[in-house]
């Protein structure tokens, strides 16, 4: 099965319908629990880029505003890699080569930390960085919907929260790796540390490639997809003419370019934003602590960072917890208002009060990403993995929030009132909790897959093999929809 992994001919026979769309939760649990461990990764490597921005602003001599070429290489590097070779990879030869093709990106990129920490180039740090970003902007494009369509729809975000919760794990492991080993082992002007855990992580993502290789992840194509939004929209209209409805819904959603789809580019959008404000918040929230808090040290700020991220991955529990009570859009909305409450308050305060304000925000910080990965992939069928594509370039608002929150606190020579650019960022992104709760349109279509539970008998009447048999319609045709929709 390994070996069959990178053929061409092999992989484009799975365009057909598979099984694994039609997995059960218990079915589910092993490939998604292989495919979480890809969460943790990229937690552990955005966790350690927070805390090397102040690291270098120490041993390399940078501003806090040329420091966040870090986060523009690692967020600028999400929308090259979605858009170009991931995006390919991931429609031609499926999820499995495009987890492996990202581990292994991935390894490059921290392999070459070792020559930029010998050279102390910070150049050569931000180059690094950009192909470690590649590496998880391919991982993230096929890891977010794989997580979000691979098991009973009913709980697309409940199983995107808890396997970002361990990425959020990792954004705690991070912090504490870096608090201890970068700041404390052998000095703050000293980047022996930095080589040595990068090589470290370079041999550990190698090896889970090879592990990926071997291991058996069911694949699931876009006809799977194109089924299971058919089976929906019959489900949901199970008291009228199904089959005509069925194939009028899946005609046009095949038709219509995806940059027409106003929940998926809505979320796009308000991803974007989003994304702009946490990194940023991240991003300097050592500088923050240090400031605000007298007497804090780097190593101290790297610590408070790491308690505020455990609140990171405390939230993302909670969130599963409460989506299992209450409606996700509901859940969500309740989430995005306390961040932006919160992130008011520590802009106007100091001291531990404002520190503890900052937690709160990283605490309600939590479900938002993945809650509007899942809403924004919500009946797209056949253009799941497109649209998967355009969510994930949508990081690349983490270049933009950190470049501006850095250039403002210098200019005011103050992180805390720099602190205003998130929350413009998040007021922006707000738009669409608010849409996807009283916008018709988005709110039913969010409703509609979060509110039922597809059976495995569930089909649309009579003509449903017809349409999965009509290829004019969704699936012989289908690469070209998608070129001409970009």
């Amino acid at each position: 099965m390994g070996s069959d992994t990178f053929k061409k001919q092999s992989l484009k026979s799975k365009t057909g319908q598979t099984k694994a769309a039609d997995l059960t939760l218990r079915q589910s649990i092993v490939p998604l629990m292989l495919v979480t461990i890809l969460f943790f990764l990229w937690g552990f490597a955005y966790g350690l880029l927070d805390v090397l921005n102040k690291h270098f602003q120490v041993t390399l001599n940078v501003s806090r505003g040329q420091s966040s070429g870090l986060q523009a290489a690692y967020f600028g590097a999400y929308p090259v890699a979605s858009l170009t070779f991931a995006g390919f990879v991931l429609r031609r030869y499926g999820y499995k080569a495009t987890f492996i093709m990202g581990l292994c990106l991935f390894g490059v990129g921290a392999l070459l930390f070792w020559p930029s920490a010998k050279y102390r180039s910070f150049g050569g740090f931000c180059g690094a960085t950009f192909v470690i970003g590649c590496g998880l902007g391919t991982l993230e494009s096929a890891a977010n919907p794989y997580i979000a369509v691979c098991g009973p729809p009913k709980y697309t975000e409940m199983r995107l929260n808890m396997s970002q919760a361990l990425q959020a794990i990792g954004t705690v492991v991070g912090p504490v790796l870096a608090s201890q080993v970068f700041f404390k082992s052998v000095g703050e002007n000293d980047l022996d540390s930095v080589q040595w855990v990068y090589l470290g992580i370079a041999i550990f993502v190698t090896s889970l490639a090879v592990v990926f290789y071997f291991a058996p992840i069911p694949e699931i194509s876009d006809e799977d997809m194109e089924l299971l939004a058919n089976k929906m929209v019959a489900k949901n209209n199970e008291n009228n003419d199904n089959a005509g409805i069925v194939e009028a819904v899946a005609e046009e959603r095949v038709q219509k370019p995806i940059w027409k789809n106003v929940n998926l580019m809505w979320a796009v959008f308000s991803q974007f934003c989003y994304v702009a404000g946490q990194v940023a918040v991240a991003g300097y929230f050592v500088n923050y602590a240090t400031e605000v808090r007298h007497g804090t040290s780097n190593s101290m700020g790297a610590n408070f960072l790491a308690i505020a991220q455990g609140c990171f991955s405390l939230g993302r529990f909670l969130g599963v917890v409460f989506m299992k009570f209450f409606m996700p859009r509901k859940v969500f909305i309740a989430f995005f208002t306390c961040l932006i409450i919160f992130q008011c308050l520590s802009i106007g305060l100091t001291g531990n009060a404002g520190l503890a304000m900052l937690n709160l925000v990283l605490l309600f910080e939590s479900i938002l990403f993945p809650t509007i990965f899942g809403f924004g992939l919500r009946g797209l069928g056949i253009q799941t993995k497109l649209g998967s594509s355009f969510l994930v370039a949508s990081v690349v608002g983490g270049a933009v929030g950190p470049a501006s929150l850095g250039f403002t606190a210098d200019l005011f020579d103050s992180t805390r009132k720099a602190m205003i650019i998130p929350l413009i960022f998040f007021v922006v992104a707000y738009s669409y909790p608010i849409a996807t709760n009283w916008y018709p349109k988005i709110r039913n279509l969010i409703d509609d897959f979060s509110g039922k539970e597809l059976e495995q008998n569930v089909s649309t009447p009579q003509n449903n093999d017809s349409l999965s048999e009509k290829g004019s319609i969704s699936y012989e045709d289908k690469n070209d929809v998608i070129v001409s929709s970009k």
